[in-house]
């Protein structure tokens, strides 16, 4: 199995648990020394696991990816860049990184694989999309509009493979504390609203192929219920998080991606 974006927080905990339920994988990311150090460090080993060097933000990186991980029986998708902030505060080339790695490679991975695994009958797809997916918030305007079209994708994808015995799941993770955004930013999510942790978006990944789920939530009961309530009526969801200070958190989140475009 493929998993893109293998040596972040979320990407460590996702090889670590697909590991113990015996996958080969073929780990990728843009840092050789990261991605062999995490192949030596999972117990099925190097020998099990093969690495490869890819930069998603590179055009034609992920057709190429896919067809240098060959045959295959599927891919988790988890790769992505934060894109953060006012969108006027993005250059051209910032918008087309962000587009390119969080919602283009995802897709031309898929076009490249999906073929393969119609023919055999068997494997599945996963897309790490995010409750910025389902929610709209200041300073995301970018990082949602490719997490809300990544959820689209999947879910047409998943119609169109379903007579082929592929599965085809988007996990959506809430707040993760200790990876993702908010660790990389040094910033804390907003209170009272809990977080989640890497190793539970690992176990949904894993729960989405075993159960061929369409979707997986990851987040506490009441970070799903604000999410829902505001996918369903977003206007209320725009005056709550203007009179909940949401506008100053993103803010603190923004400056400290900014320099992870």
């Amino acid at each position: 199995m493929l998993l893109s974006g293998a040596t972040g927080g979320i990407g460590r905990a996702i090889a670590e648990e697909l590991d113990g339920h015996g996958a080969r994988l073929i780990l990728s990311a843009r840092k050789e020394d990261d991605l062999k150090e995490l192949a030596m460090a999972l117990p099925g080993g190097a020998r099990s696991h093969e690495v490869i060097v890819a930069d998603l933000a590179e055009p034609g990186a992920a057709a190429k990816l896919a067809h240098d991980a060959g045959d295959i029986d599927g891919l988790v998708a988890n790769a992505a860049l934060p894109a953060s902030g006012k969108l006027d505060h993005f250059t051209p080339n910032e918008i087309e990184r962000a587009v390119r790695v969080n919602f283009e490679s995802p897709i031309l991975m898929a076009h490249a694989i999906a073929p393969k695994l119609a023919e055999q009958g068997d494997g599945h797809l996963v897309f790490i999309a995010s409750l910025s997916g389902k929610v709209g918030s200041p300073r995301a305007s970018l990082y949602g509009a490719t997490k809300f079209g990544l959820r689209g994708f999947t879910f047409g994808l998943r119609e169109d493979m379903h007579p082929h015995g592929v599965g085809v799941s988007v996990v959506s993770p809430g707040f993760v504390r200790g990876a993702g955004m908010w660790a990389d930013a040094d910033a804390d999510p907003p209170p009272m609203i809990g977080t989640t942790t890497p190793q539970r978006v690992a176990k949904a990944v894993v729960r989405a192929i075993e159960r061929n789920r369409n979707e997986i939530t990851v987040a506490p009961l009441r970070q799903r219920f604000i999410a829902e309530v505001g996918y369903r009526h977003p206007a209320f969801a725009a005056r709550v998080q203007r009179r909940g200070g949401a506008h100053r958190i993103a803010d603190e989140l923004a400056a400290g991606q900014s320099d992870k475009r």
